[in-house]
């Protein structure tokens, strides 16, 4: 265990030390695990220009509300498909599952959103298209199925109606699951930058993620960023590290507090029986 944790943790250890390190140190080899000639030159630009905290306020709304309404559709969806007694269930199960292997493909997709729907450069082009997964749905359609059928029962006798059953019982009980969808909504909608860069045409509405992507892409140069001629070739040597770290960071402090349930729920929401 003590070799997988350290397996694991070198290469963020890695990334956070080159990021703090200063440009000969790193062009010379000598960063490893900590860092060599410690400087936040590049943090320092990057976090002082006022649009990165645009760009951050933008990732938090998309991944809040992307996320709100992913798990809510996703429920809702997989919580009749968990009845077996629902006859049409036979045919939508399929209907789900069919999507997990057959897509309509890039240009489709972008025709779709950008101009049979008009979401291009709204917020609803990065929230709408992704909102339901097929894997999501099988996976608390699962955890759903292995609650006790006589909790529902009970709820039955004392009056509550289906609605009831799904927002007083059923949710409740559902708390590891909805963790573990939430996580991996959340994580999705922060990292994506693909998405925004097709169908965001406003740069004030980009993403974090899109952001740092650019700045490593070189199509926002050091300068650009707030960098002068004496720190642009130390911007350069650190940029991919320090926006890596800046991206994960928030997704890492998020997991702590999720673990217990995620677990819980990838073992319950997987396997039946």
């Amino acid at each position: 265990m003590t070799l997988v944790v350290v397996m694991t943790l070198h290469p963020f250890l890695y990334l956070v030390a080159q990021s703090l390190s200063s440009e000969a140190a790193i062009y010379a080899g000598k960063v490893n695990l900590f860092p060599v000639d410690f400087t936040t030159q590049t943090y320092e630009v990057i976090l002082s220009k006022p649009d990165f905290f645009r760009y951050y306020g933008n990732t938090v709304l998309y991944s809040v509300l992307g996320t709100l309404i992913s798990v809510a559709a996703t429920a809702v969806l997989a919580y009749p498909l968990s009845k077996d007694k629902l006859r049409l269930n036979k045919f939508f199960i399929p209907f789900v599952l069919f999507t997990m292997y057959f897509g309509g493909g890039l240009i489709p997709n972008y025709i779709l959103v950008a101009k049979t729907l008009g979401m291009r450069d709204t917020i609803w082009a990065i929230i709408i298209p992704g909102a339901i997964s097929a894997f999501n749905v099988i996976l608390m359609k699962t955890f759903f199925a292995s609650l006790p059928n006589e909790v529902e029962e009970s709820a039955k006798v004392d009056g509550l109606d289906v609605y009831g059953i799904f927002t007083r019982i059923t949710l409740p009980l559902s708390k590891p699951i909805l963790a573990t969808m939430v996580l991996f909504v959340i994580v999705g909608i922060w990292n994506n930058w693909f998405g925004p860069s097709l169908y965001l045409q406003t740069k004030e509405k980009w993403p974090i993620a899109l952001y740092l992507r650019q700045l490593i892409d070189s199509a926002i140069s050091p300068t650009e960023v707030g960098a002068t001629d004496a720190t642009a070739n130390q911007i350069a040597a650190t940029v991919k590290s320090a926006a890596m770290v800046l991206t994960s960071l928030p997704i890492i402090c998020i997991y702590p507090f999720v673990q217990k349930y995620f677990v819980q729920g990838m073992m319950i929401g997987a396997v039946k029986g």
